[in-house]
């Protein structure tokens, strides 16, 4: 672990090599797991804000979970997340003709309708951030359903960070991530 400013760093952002393979995983993050995707407040608004925009996108059973447990929800710690179909699927869930998850967010987002990509959580994966009274703690969050997009990070020699660059700038700002580029050339790969 490294410090940079108020966050703490994982070195495995540095060393681990990642690159999304939809189409060896069909967006897998976002349908298995138990729990909906990690949203900050100020989210929150935003998808109270966008939902009439992204609703055509949605499928019905998206849509009906939407509005019965709400556009976000809260977990038992008091956090925020995505809304989940029947314990499973992200809500903004849709699946393309190869029957890939994708975000209906991101879609819309995509087609001009909205100025929003996705929750910045979905947007930095496989990164999880920690959000702590003092700092940030920034993990490589590794999940077997990834394996696929290790195998392609390596191939293609891409580190974790890199993958993630804009979501980690979105996040923490350009210098934020420019000091974590320095970092990251003192590491021998």
């Amino acid at each position: 672990m490294f410090q940079l400013g108020k966050t703490i760093v994982s070195e495995d952002i540095i060393e681990k090599d990642f690159v999304c393979n939809l189409s060896a995983c069909k967006g897998a993050c976002c349908i298995d797991g138990e729990a909906g995707a990690p949203l900050e407040e100020s989210e929150t608004k935003i998808l109270e804000d966008i939902y009439p925009k992204v609703k055509p996108f949605l499928r019905p059973v998206g849509i009906k979970a939407i509005e019965k447990q709400g556009k976000y929800i809260t977990n038992d710690f008091g956090e925020f997340e995505t809304p989940l179909i029947d314990g499973a699927d992200c809500a903004y869930v849709f699946f393309d003709k190869k029957g890939t998850a994708l975000c209906a967010i991101e879609e819309a987002y995509n087609k001009g309708i909205i100025d929003w990509k996705k929750p910045v959580s979905c947007h930095l994966y496989p990164i999880r951030v920690k959000e702590y009274s003092e700092f940030s703690a920034i993990n490589y969050n590794k999940w077997h359903i990834c394996d696929d997009a290790c195998t392609l990070g390596k191939e293609l020699q891409v580190p974790v960070y890199k993958f993630v660059k804009d979501a980690l700038i979105r996040k923490f700002g350009e210098d934020w991530y420019m000091e974590l580029e320095k970092v990251a050339k003192t590491y021998t790969r």
